[in-house]
């Protein structure tokens, strides 16, 4: 009797070791899975965004007033923050001086997909990052580029991703996007 009692406890001890071995395998390829699924996201945007000359910055006005403009902007970085060029003189500017919160849209011409970047904007105003990030065929568009050439440094906080090429697509029935909060 004593042995099926030490049997019956190596059996349980052996079903939970085995137990927690599989919980700790699975949560491994979950986190895995689901490390793979956003750098594909990432892939999928940066090669919409890209493919895009420009995207639409979108910003809120101090009245609430919806402000959409066309934008030339830098390459994202690794970490998916957006570098744009600006007048120091335009509405923008003052918008987003009230109210950080933008939108960055991204329509790759050939119907491939999109991408939308939702985050806070900053005014950069620094001669440093000002003179790394230039095109110089803005030149026309800044005579006094030491005095109005600023940067918006936009910081995401969620991005949608649509890139048909690659098969990312939303839900067949709720049309909801792939989408990744940072």
């Amino acid at each position: 009797m004593k042995f099926l009692n030490k049997w019956k406890n190596w059996r349980i001890l052996l079903l939970c070791f085995l137990l927690v071995s599989i919980s700790k395998f699975n949560t491994a390829q979950i986190i895995q899975s689901s490390q793979n699924h956003l750098d594909t996201l990432i892939v999928a945007a940066k090669e919409i965004i890209n493919s895009a000359r420009y995207c639409a910055l979108i910003t809120t006005s101090l009245t609430g007033e919806i402000h959409v403009r066309t934008m030339d902007p830098f390459s994202p970085e690794d970490n998916m923050v957006i570098w744009l060029g600006t007048n120091s003189n335009s509405r923008k500017v003052v918008d987003i001086q009230n109210n950080p919160n933008v939108t960055l849209y991204y329509y790759d011409s050939n119907g491939t997909g999109y991408v939308v970047l939702s985050g806070k904007a900053q005014i950069i105003d620094d001669r440093e990052e000002t003179t790394k990030r230039w095109k110089e065929e803005w030149e026309q568009f800044y005579p006094n580029r030491e005095k109005n050439y600023i940067l918006i440094k936009m910081v995401p906080e969620k991005m949608e991703v649509i890139n048909y090429k690659l098969g990312i697509a939303g839900d067949p029935v709720t049309w909801q996007v792939p989408s990744i909060e940072f």
